[in-house]
This record gives structure tokens, sequence and C-alpha cells, in this order.
């Protein structure tokens, strides 16, 4: 009993400390200031970048940038400098760029949230020894919702809490009524073992009902306006109810989901297959051999294949090496040692060079003193990881450091492409004239959604009985965590920052809307489903996608002018 609770006390002062550390950066990580002369240049109070609306050719705005400072955008790229002045006479050329550089931003957000933010938390749950029902309503979620979390956070930094509420809300509202309601549809219409599927009553009750409370303390929040950082500490908590609630649930009956995180098929079982696999390719080599396929065209398609698998790899390689240089990565399929030890060299280098961007300090005293610190560092660990891993597979012992070192580092990256992130649509809202609050209720929570709709359809397709349970419970439990860790911590941040002042929300009519069609599907949800007998149901998902489509109909017309609220 003595071991059990020392393994406890372990596990949560570990996670204690790594969750203040992500806290300390999000909070002590400012937004780049820009660097001009503040006696100089001058800008209208409230302005804004509101002024280029008003200007018609692109050397006018172009002019006009260089003499504003608001409008300086966050991030480390200035998008409306390099559409309004460098793609100046040719403007398809800069709506190329943005949008080519739109989508590289998501991609690197999703990487590296799957590839190493998810691989550091599964096995920090491991190394924990968390069980499977608190791992997955904790890091697995945090795991699937950094995205979100960290551009909510960014945006309420920068000054455009706006995006950050609308991105939240938006990928929320599109995961419960759109990804459940395409699952209810495919399911009803196949013939696999989903479609008579049951869903379990008491744990869908349960995390629709909460949901919905959830929703319901917003809305008290956004109607008030305000909030100070004990009210955000308290909105925050809610999730700790939530994971009590789970956590009492699992230890009070048998939780019949427990053994999902096991592999489905045992290794006698995935023998037979590979075998089979095996025979099959042998029996197409030799029909292979009487093909008469010509040995030119064979010769074509395998140099065709290597260049353009070179060419794949040459514009991948700047947007792997850079993460993989400074993560720390200690997976077996993907142990690399020299990788290993330079991330552990490179990493500190990296948060002093972040740390130094923001605070203006790239080329002072203070500045270099910082970097001399990381360097030395960054030495000692290089040189301490070199002594202690093999070549051949990843360290077995003293696991926690490393996994550590890959949480707070993808943390870090998912932090820097998230601000980037926002900082674009911030930029892509004033070039289109469109709010930046739609642009986070729609491309941003749309990109950071799109593998749920992925992975929670697939899982409920084709993993019967127990892959629908998982894919439901999952459409809940992930936007209850992006609503109270997301919106939670970035309430918490801004709060921070004006204690003991309270902090203003920015509140708009469309938030007010989202809310009301959100608890309308969750309610719509919660009266259908157990009227079918808890099985997934066509009706059901027509209903949620009805819902959906009618919100998106009414923030169309709101923006084409066509009403007015």
């Amino acid at each position: 009993m003595a071991f059990v609770f020392s393994s406890k006390l372990k596990a949560f002062i570990n996670t204690t400390f790594l969750l203040l550390l992500c806290f300390f950066f999000t909070t002590h990580i400012r937004s780049p200031s820009p660097s001009f002369n503040l006696a100089t240049l001058k800008a209208p109070k409230g302005d804004g970048c509101h002024g280029l609306q008003r200007l018609q050719d692109h050397h006018s705005k172009c002019l006009y940038l260089k003499t504003h400072i608001p409008c300086v955008s966050q991030g480390y790229v200035n998008y409306l400098y390099i559409f309004y002045c460098v793609c100046e006479r040719h403007p398809i050329l800069g709506y190329m760029l943005l949008a080519l550089w739109l989508l590289v931003l998501f991609y690197l957000l999703g990487n590296t949230a799957s590839q190493y933010f998810c691989s550091s938390v599964e096995s920090l749950s491991r190394e924990l020894r968390l069980s499977p029902t608190i791992a997955g309503v904790t890091l697995l979620s945090l795991g699937n919702g950094s995205p979100d979390v960290f551009a909510s956070i960014i945006s309420f930094r920068s000054g455009s809490g706006e995006v950050g509420l609308s991105s939240v809300l938006g990928g929320a509202f599109f995961v419960s009524c759109v990804v459940v309601g395409i699952i209810n549809v495919c399911a009803s219409s196949s013939s696999s073992a989903s479609r008579t599927a049951r869903i379990d009553r008491s744990c869908f009750v349960r995390d629709v009902c909460f949901f919905i409370v959830v929703l319901s303390s917003l809305l008290a929040i956004l109607l008030v306006g305000r909030i100070n950082i004990w009210g955000a500490m308290a909105f925050t908590s809610l999730y700790f109810v939530y994971v009590s609630i789970v956590s009492a649930t699992h230890f009070c009956r048998d939780d019949k989901y427990e053994d999902l995180v096991v592999p489905i098929l045992d290794d006698e079982e995935l023998d037979e297959p590979v075998s089979g696999a095996k025979e099959v390719t042998i029996v197409s080599n030799s029909q292979e051999d009487d093909h008469l396929e010509p040995s030119s065209w064979t010769m074509f398609k395998e140099t065709a294949s290597f260049y353009i698998s070179w060419f794949l790899y040459l514009i991948d390689m700047p947007l792997y090496l850079p993460r993989r240089l400074t993560i720390p990565d200690v997976t077996e399929e993907r142990w690399c040692r020299p990788f290993a030890v330079a991330s552990a060299t490179l990493a500190p280098v990296l948060v002093a060079t972040l740390w130094n961007s923001k605070r203006n300090g790239m080329g002072t005293r203070e500045g270099m003193t910082i970097y001399l610190y990381a360097g030395l560092v960054g030495l000692v660990v290089g040189i301490i990881a070199f002594r202690t891993t093999k070549k051949d597979n990843p360290p077995k012992k003293v696991l926690f450091p490393w996994l550590a070192g890959g949480f707070l580092m993808s943390v870090l990256w998912t932090y820097i492409i998230a601000e980037e992130l926002v900082g674009l649509l911030v930029s892509l809202g004033y070039i289109f004239g469109i709010s930046p609050s739609i642009l986070g209720l729609t491309v941003l929570a749309w990109g950071n959604s799109i593998g749920d709709l992925i992975a929670n359809v697939a899982m409920a397709m084709n993993g019967g009985q127990d892959g629908a349970q998982i894919a439901i419970s999952g459409c809940y439990a992930g936007p209850i965590f992006n609503t109270l860790a997301g919106l939670g911590l970035s309430l918490l941040v801004a709060a921070w920052a004006v204690h003991p002042a309270s902090f203003v929300i920015p509140v708009g009519p469309q938030l007010f809307e989202i809310l009301g069609f959100m608890i309308a599907g969750l309610l719509w949800a919660l009266v259908i489903l157990p009227r079918k007998d808890m099985k997934l149901d066509r009706v059901l998902g027509i209903g949620l996608l009805a819902i959906y489509l009618c919100f998106l109909s009414l923030r169309l017309s709101q923006s084409l002018g066509l009403m007015q609220v």
C-alpha cells in the first residue's frame, strides 16, 4: 500500500511539474514587439488596421503599413507587409503564397501534435502508471486538443481574443455536431457491426450533461463580459471536476471499456495474416515473371518513383529537420542516437532564442548572457546524453527526463506554430475584409478538427461495438477538454496579465449564437439517442448536421449583410 501511495504521489508531482512549466512558457513568452521608433510613428487610438479598408491601391496600403504600428501582425512574419509591399505588383502571387503557407502551418501543427506531442504523452502515461481511463480523459485529450488550446492562448495573448473564442467553440461545435452526425449517418447506412452497436447510456448521459453545464457556465461568463483571475481558475477547475467524475465512475464499477487500450489481436493471431501475406507476395512475384510488361516501362516507373520520393523528401526536410534536432524522441521506431544527442544539446539554445526574440534581447548584453548559459547547459546535457545512450536502442531506464524534455519541446513548437497560424489568420481577415472571428470559426476550427473527423469515423465504422463507443465518447470528451483547458487557460493567462483588475472579454453576438446552437445539438442528441435504444441512427445524424448547417447559413447571411442582429 505504501508503494502504491508513493508511486501515485510521484506521478502527481511529476505531472504538476510539467503543467507548471507549460504555464510558465505561455505566460512569460510574449508576442514579438515591433522594432519601430515610437517617437516618430503614431497610430490613431483604436484604429488598428481598419484604416486599410479605406485605402484603394496596394501602394497606399504599403505606406500605411510602414507608418502604423498596430498593423504589424503577430508572429514572426509580417504577412500584411509581404502581401501589400513585397507582392505589390503581383497580388495573385501574394494570394498563392499565403494560401500555401496556411496549408504548411496546418500540416506542421497537426504533424507536431501527432508525431511528437502525442507520442510523448502516451509514453508519459505509461511512465507515470496512469490507468487507461484517467489517461484518456487527461493526457490523451491534451494530445488531441493541443492545437486548439495553444491557438486560443496565443490569440488572447496577442489581443485577438475573438479568434481564440471562435476557434475553440467552432471546433467543439464541429466535432459534437458534424462528426457525431456523420458517424450516425454512416453507421446506419452500412452493413457492418457498427450499425447495431449500442452506446453506453450512463457514459453518454454523463458526458453530454456535463458539456451542457460547461457551456452554460461559459454563457454566464460571456453575459457578465469580464472575468478576474479567481473566476478563470474556477472555470478551468471544472475540468478537474469532470476527471473526478469519470474516475469515480471508473472505480465504482467494472469499466467494460478498460481493455480497449490493449491490441485487439494477440501475437498468435497476428502471425497468421503476416505469413499469409508472404505467401501472396511469393505468388504475385511468380506471376510477374510471366507478365509481358516491357522492361523499359518498368525502369521508367522505378526511376520516376525514385525522383518523386527524393523531391518529396527535399520539400519535407526543411519542415522536419528543425523539430527533429530540438525535440527529444526516445520512441523505439524513431530512435537515432545522433538526433537524440543533438536535441538534448540544441533544445536549450532554441528556448533561449525564443526568449530573446520575444523580449527584444537578440543583440543586447542580456541576450548574449542568456545564449551563453543556454549553450553551456546544452553542452553539459548533450555530453550526458552521449555517455548514457546506446546506438542501437533507446534508453530503458531514467526515461522521465527524456519524456519530459520531448513533452516540453513539442509544447514549445506547437506554441510557435499556433502563434504564426493565428497571426496569418488575423492578417487574412484584414486582407479580405472578413472578421477574424469568422476565420477562427471556420478555417481554424475545421483545420484543427479534420483529424477528429477522419479518426473517429474510421473507428466507429471499423471497430464494431467498442469502436463506436470510443468514437462517440471522444466526440464529447475532447470538446469538453478544449473548452475548459483552451478557453480556461486563455482566460487565466489574460486575467493574470491584468490582475488585480478584471479582464474584459471580447464578446460578440456570434458567440451567443454558437453557444445556443451547440446546446441545441447536445439536447437533440440527449433526447434522440435514448429513444433509439442507444443505437446509432440516421435521424440523430441528419438532425445534428441540419443544426450545424443552419448556424453556418445564419453566419454567412450576417457576413454578407443579408441579415443584421
